[in-house]
């Protein structure tokens, strides 16, 4: 038996919750960014007009007008992460025009803007989840070379059973459900698929929204995967058209949650969080600019899409004043940067990123 065979390793991934002081960290890359299919599975969560421009344009190449900005800016985030003493790994860039399938259908990619949905990390284990999009069904791929040295370091490295998404995973006759009418999503209960952006972790206690990529097989995949050590509590969102928790729902430190009051209503939070501070965030600032509002994959509460450096730094988006002032009431110390322009590729800081280290252990947060 080698030396290397019995030598303990200690995992280079470990993060537990949202908060915690943050060492290392996956950003996203939109090289070879395509634009999504025009599967209705993508097209449920974007206006009925916008989704018809989608379908037109479905398989190009982002333009440049819109890549160029974003580039600039998720660089200069890269900066900032690396000025507070982060390392940045970054996954390799992509050509997502390239088509690929199973025996029951073909797509192109998307992009790996966002690392947040196609990986969920829990303590020492990087999770692959089972997402719902085809044109994201290897979205992975490009994080490997990442995924293979945690793994030879230490790391656990897992991967939820890939979707064989067929017709029988979506409603043919789903339609946005009206205000005021019962809540009801695309996915149907024919097999396990999620993202791991509609989860938030809190020690041993996850938050998850049900959503037009997150089934219940697929939150009961999870549920039993963690096993006993691990409690997943249900956050129901008023959202018409709910993908991710991330604009939702954000615990940011013990016993402090951010909360949007469009989509949760306060008073119907799980029982666990009686003791926790609920802070409501404002409403955000508008989009001025033309072009970005129509080509934006994200509504406007993406001004909550902030991600905590410690339990007291957070990097807030520079444009979302309101924010800004909000958290400095609530104690924090918001860190400006600009990443507006990444809108039309998914998400805004939590998104963009998957934070791989903190310097913490597991605890319970909650009653």
């Amino acid at each position: 038996m080698t030396d290397d065979a019995v030598e303990p390793r200690v995992s280079p991934v470990s993060s537990h919750n949202e908060w915690d002081p943050l060492e290392e960290i996956i950003v996203g890359r939109i090289d070879g960014a395509t634009i999504p299919s025009n599967h209705p599975v993508v097209a449920c969560n974007i206006p009925t007009w916008a989704a018809r421009l989608q379908g037109l344009a479905s398989g190009f190449a982002y333009p440049k007008f819109l890549t160029e900005k974003a580039q600039e800016e998720v660089e200069q985030f890269v900066g900032l992460l690396e000025s507070l003493g982060i390392t940045v790994r970054r996954p390799d860039a992509v050509d997502h025009k390239a088509s690929f399938g199973t025996p029951d259908w073909s797509s192109h990619g998307f992009c790996n803007a966002c690392p947040r949905d196609s990986m969920l990390v829990i303590g020492d284990e990087i999770i692959e989840t089972p997402m719902a999009w085809p044109c994201r069904y290897f979205e992975t791929h490009s994080y490997r070379e990442i995924l293979k040295d945690y793994f030879r370091r230490g790391a656990r490295w897992t991967a939820a059973p890939k979707p064989q998404l067929t017709d029988a995973l979506f409603d043919k006759d789903f339609s946005v459900p009206a205000d005021g009418e019962p809540m009801r999503y695309i996915l149907t209960e024919f097999e396990p698929v999620f993202d791991a952006a509609d989860f938030m972790r809190a020690g041993r206690d996850l938050f998850v929204t049900r959503s037009n990529v997150t089934n219940r097989m697929g939150i009961e995949w999870l549920r039993r995967h963690l096993g006993p050590g691990y409690r997943i509590h249900e956050i129901e969102s008023r959202c018409r058209m709910p993908m991710h928790i991330d604009t939702t729902f954000l615990p940011l430190a013990p016993g402090k949650v951010l909360v949007n009051p469009e989509y949760i209503d306060v008073h119907h939070l799980p029982d666990v969080l009686s003791s926790w501070e609920v802070l409501v965030a404002p409403e955000p600032e508008p989009i001025d600019e033309r072009l970005l509002k129509l080509t934006s994959m994200c509504g406007k509460w993406l001004s909550m899409n902030v991600l905590m450096v410690d339990e007291k730094r957070v990097i807030v988006e520079r444009h979302h004043t309101g924010m800004m002032r909000a958290l400095e009431g609530w104690g924090f110390e918001p860190v400006p940067c600009d990443l507006l322009h990444y809108a039309p590729f998914g998400g805004s800081f939590h998104c963009a990123t998957l934070d791989v280290r903190r310097d913490g252990t597991l605890e319970s947060y909650v009653d």
